[in-house]
Parts: C-alpha cells; sequence; structure tokens
C-alpha cells in the first residue's frame, strides 16, 4: 500500500499536535506517558516530534486518557484557523 504525500497544512497539523501533547506532558517522562497511553516511547517521541504527523485515532485516545486531556481539545487544537466554525474533524 502507497500512502499519499501529506500536504504542508497535514505536517503543520501534526507539529501543532505533537506540542500540544509535549505541553500536556508537562516534566512527566515520555516512557512514562507512553506506559500509561499503551504505546511505545518511540511511538510517543515520533507523534510528539511530528514525524507521525496521523498517528490513529485509538492511539490518540489513549494518549488523551494518560494526559488527562480532552479529545475535543486535542480536535480544536489541530483545526486550521479558517475551518473555527465548522467541525473540528470530518469523515
Amino acid at each position: 500500500m502507497v500512502r499519499t504525500p501529506l500536504t504542508p497544512w497535514e505536517r503543520q497539523r501534526g507539529e501543532r499536535f505533537g506540542a500540544l501533547l509535549r505541553q500536556a506532558r508537562g516534566d512527566r517522562s515520555m516512557v512514562d506517558v507512553a506506559a500509561a497511553a499503551g504505546v511505545s516511547a518511540e511511538t510517543l517521541r515520533k507523534i510528539e516530534t511530528g514525524r507521525a504527523p496521523t498517528p490513529a485515532f485509538f492511539t490518540v485516545a489513549a494518549l488523551a486518557a494518560a494526559l488527562e486531556v480532552s479529545l475535543d481539545e486535542l480536535a480544536a487544537a489541530c483545526v486550521r484557523d479558517s475551518d473555527c466554525g465548522e467541525q473540528a474533524l470530518s469523515a
């Protein structure tokens, strides 16, 4: 299966998402948060640095629970500025 290249906006969204997770993690170690979420520290590192800009929903949900951040807050942080009045996520 060949993945289509990400657009510049998708890359930026992944970087914003990673920054939000880093901020929410605070002084907790990456290893502790990853273990609490049931993902590898390498997976969390890739997401936080934007190298994995489109993580799976269940990975995002597990990280949100481990960091005590709502999925709504994460989605709102990743929506385009011009989309503020619209749904944060679409099918």
